[in-house]
């Protein structure tokens, strides 16, 4: 049996962020362990909703190679993510940027650091010697929704450009 891996455990609960309970809410405390299924190891994630109390599960698959956090956010490998499509990794840096604090230097260095790591996972949906995402970086209907608005910032240097200006404010920050 195949599952959506999961590189790390931050990629892991930025999805649970976007994939609220049925009741809209994200409030939930996640625990973690390894499982079997069907001879398949993989990482389940089990929970309870603190708005409604309903019992939430998520059951990933494992990295081939384990990804060593390298500080806040490590996000994956080198590999693109099977959770999160590019459009919707654009979208996620689109949103953290957006909000950046400006009295809290903490606060404004974790969002410009989540956004800059949300547009390089966006970038590696870019194939070697390409100069865009392709159409099959996008398959979540949010996703899509953000390159049909402006396809053009899925092209390579464009992502680049946003990634480095993040970095770069993120630097002011540090």
């Amino acid at each position: 049996m195949a599952f959506a891996v999961a590189r790390t455990r931050d990629e892991a609960h930025l999805y649970f962020d976007l994939h609220p309970c049925a009741c809209g809410s994200v409030d939930t405390t996640w625990r973690s362990g390894l499982v079997n299924v069907e001879g398949t190891l993989a990482n389940r994630y089990t929970g309870v909703c603190e708005v409604c109390g309903a019992a939430r599960e998520y059951v990933f698959g494992l990295p081939e190679q384990p990804v060593v956090p390298s500080g806040y956010p490590t996000f994956g490998g080198p590999e693109p993510s099977e959770l999160l499509d590019a459009g919707e990794w654009l979208w996620v840096a689109d949103l953290t940027a957006g909000n950046v604090p400006v009295d809290d230097r903490d606060e404004a260095l974790r969002s410009l650091r989540v956004a800059a790591a949300a547009v390089e996972e966006a970038v590696k949906f870019v194939p070697p010697g390409a100069d865009a995402v392709p159409d099959d970086g996008f398959w979540s209907e949010r996703g899509r929704l953000v390159r049909a608005a402006e396809p053009g910032r899925f092209a390579l240097d464009r992502l680049l450009v946003v990634r480095d200006t993040y970095q770069e404010l993120a630097g002011r920050y540090a």
